[in-house]
C-alpha cells in the first residue's frame, strides 16, 4: 500500500471500535426516529377517491380498483415515461430495478405494487420487455391521473418557471416528475389515498444507494453536474453484457 492508496484516517482497532460505538448511538437514534416517521405516516388522514380512474393494461382496460388484485393496499410507483418518448426514464429505471424480487414479499403482506406511466401501453410493453421486468405496469393515456397526483404538468402549470411538485412550486426539468402514491381499498369497494411522496421522499425506494451510503466513497456524486448524472440504463453499461462476477475489475 502506498501514501496515495490511503486517503483517510487510519487509526488503531481500539481507536476504531471506540468511534464506531459513538456512531452507532447515532444510528440507533435514526432507526428510532424513522420508525417514529412511520407510525405519523400512518395516521395521516385519507383521501376517498371520487374519480372513476381507468388505465390501458396488457390485456385491456382496467380500473384503479382492477389494479389492487384482492388486496386491500395499493402502491402505485409514478414511473417517468411521457407519450413521445422513446424510452423511460433512467432515474426511475433505477428504481424499477429494485422491484421484481420484492414483489412476492408484499404480496404476502397485502400489498399489491404497480408502475404508472403517460407513455402507450404498446411502448410500456417494450420497454419492459428490454428491462426484463415482471413487475405489473400500465398506461394512464388520456386519464388526469397523473396531473391529478402531482407527477404530470401542462404548460398552463408553470408558474415563474416553477412547477407544483412536491407540494410547493419546484424547478423541475421535464413534463414528467417521479412520485410513489399508496391507496387502501375497504371490504366495502371505497379507495383512499393515503399517501404520496416525490423527490428525495423516493430515495428509501434505491436499494443500491442504500448500500452505497456504507461504503468509503458513498454515492460517490459530488464532483458530478447533478446527482445521478453517472447512471445507465442497466443495458446501457459498457459491461452491460456481462454477468456480476464478470463486472469484477481484473487486477494484472
Amino acid at each position: 500500500m502506498t501514501a496515495t492508496d490511503v486517503m483517510h484516517e487510519v487509526v488503531s482497532r481500539e481507536e476504531w471500535l471506540k468511534a464506531r460505538t459513538a456512531l452507532l448511538e447515532a444510528e440507533k437514534a435514526l432507526t428510532r426516529r424513522r420508525d417514529e416517521l412511520a407510525r405519523q405516516r400512518r395516521e395521516l388522514p385519507w383521501v376517498r377517491v371520487e374519480q372513476d380512474y381507468s388505465f390501458h393494461g396488457p390485456a385491456g382496460r382496467v380500473t384503479l380498483a382492477d389494479l389492487f388484485q384482492g388486496r386491500s393496499q395499493l402502491i402505485v410507483y409514478h414511473f417517468m415515461f411521457g407519450p413521445d418518448w422513446e424510452e423511460g426514464c433512467p432515474g426511475c429505471s433505477f428504481v424499477s430495478d429494485h422491484i421484481d424480487g420484492m414483489l412476492v414479499h408484499l404480496a404476502h403482506r397485502d400489498v399489491s405494487l404497480v408502475a404508472v406511466s403517460r407513455a402507450p401501453i404498446d411502448k410500456i410493453q417494450a420497454f419492459r420487455r428490454r428491462m426484463g421486468w415482471r413487475f405489473r405496469w400500465v398506461s394512464s393515456e388520456g386519464s388526469g391521473f397523473n396531473r391529478e397526483y402531482g407527477v404530470s404538468f401542462e404548460a398552463g402549470d408553470k408558474v415563474d418557471g416553477k412547477l407544483p411538485y412536491n407540494y410547493g412550486l419546484n424547478a423541475f426539468p421535464t413534463d414528467e416528475a417521479p412520485g410513489l402514491s399508496v391507496f387502501f381499498k375497504s371490504a366495502g369497494g371505497d379507495v383512499f389515498h393515503t399517501y404520496s411522496c416525490y423527490a428525495r421522499g423516493l430515495d428509501g425506494l434505491v436499494g443500491t444507494y442504500n448500500y452505497l451510503d456504507l461504503v468509503p466513497k458513498g454515492r460517490d456524486e459530488d464532483g458530478l453536474p447533478r446527482p445521478m448524472a453517472w447512471l445507465r440504463h442497466h443495458d446501457r453499461y459498457e459491461d452491460a453484457g456481462a454477468s456480476p462476477c464478470d463486472c469484477e475489475r481484473k487486477t494484472a
